[in-house]
């Protein structure tokens, strides 16, 4: 029943940190635009420009695309593309860290699903539900293995590696071991006591039926410990970038929104250029706002 409760405390935090994060985001004052082209929700601008350049752009409807936002965020998410062409040599770690880590994030997804569908009263026999579990085992068996090759490589370049050792953070290997130590205990579980992952499908029958599953396999056992506590963690680190990209890329760095005046744009802005400076340099004194400093004649 502990671990029952452990897990439901997990979700709990889980969803309340990361609601709080994404509530405080949008709440955050308006960001300066990187004015970065082309943007990938214009069409026919793949190769540079931008509506802006059209003669009297005020006046025509902006059309997006959401379709090349997807071509690009695909390939970045999945194979994080980025990091392919700017820093191939970490991209060998980094890539099967997080392609690994997506595989177990579905490996869950597919139990959840095969838990509710025994809840319906489906057999664990029959098609669709061998089905699902045969595609849990190949998920999280591969996911469990990338991981693993991953988070090692990680560590490894991070520890010998000069340029990355000089700005990594004790907190950087934390999380490496600790996730480490998830995809460990998933892979030894799934090896040597749980071959088709069927004791944590009946463990998230149980947390979803509220009655209590037992967990004879020790490793089975501290890797749902190990699970809960990180899910617990996440919301409080860094980590929250696999969301938190959505601000950067939608907000940041592709909001080519109009500023026109009376719009809400232009209040943001005007909310921010009152800000008063708390800090101060030659060329800026500290208590003006920064519609003052702007404005000021330089001598």
């Amino acid at each position: 029943m502990l671990l029952q409760l452990l897990s439901y405390l997990a979700v709990a935090v889980f969803v309340l940190g990361i609601l709080t994060k994404v509530v405080k985001y949008l709440r955050m004052p308006i960001h300066v635009r990187w004015e970065l082209y082309p943007i990938p929700h214009e069409k026919g601008r793949e190769y540079g420009g931008s509506y802006f350049e059209e003669l009297n752009w005020w006046e025509k409807p902006i059309e997006k695309s959401f379709i090349g936002q997807i071509k690009f965020m695909v390939p970045e998410i999945l194979f994080v593309r980025g990091l392919y062409h700017d820093n191939r040599k970490l991209w060998w770690a980094s890539f099967p860290f997080h392609f690994g880590m997506y595989l177990v994030i579905g490996w869950l997804a597919l139990l959840l699903i095969g838990a509710i569908l025994n809840i319906a009263g489906l057999s664990p026999e029959s098609v669709p539900a061998t089905f699902l579990q045969s595609l849990a085992v190949i998920f999280g068996a591969v996911g469990f293995v990338l991981g693993t090759a991953g988070c090692i490589g990680l560590l490894i370049l991070r520890t010998f590696d000069g340029d990355l050792r000089a700005f990594a953070a004790p907190k950087d290997y934390f999380n490496l071991v600790f996730i480490l130590a998830i995809f460990l205990t998933g892979l030894l579980a799934w090896s040597s006591s749980d071959p088709s992952f069927v004791i944590f499908r009946d463990y998230l029958e149980g947390v979803i039926t509220f009655n209590p599953a037992t967990i004879e396999s020790p490793l089975a056992l501290a890797h749902i410990i190990l699970l809960s506590l990180f899910f617990m963690y996440l919301p409080f680190t860094h980590m929250t970038h696999f969301f938190a990209k959505y601000f950067m890329w939608d907000k940041v760095r592709w909001d080519d929104e109009r500023n026109l005046r009376g719009s809400a744009i232009e209040a943001k802005v005007k909310q921010v250029l009152n800000y008063r400076q708390n800090w101060s340099a030659p060329h800026i004194k500290a208590g003006k706002t920064w519609a003052e400093t702007a404005t000021e004649e330089v001598e």
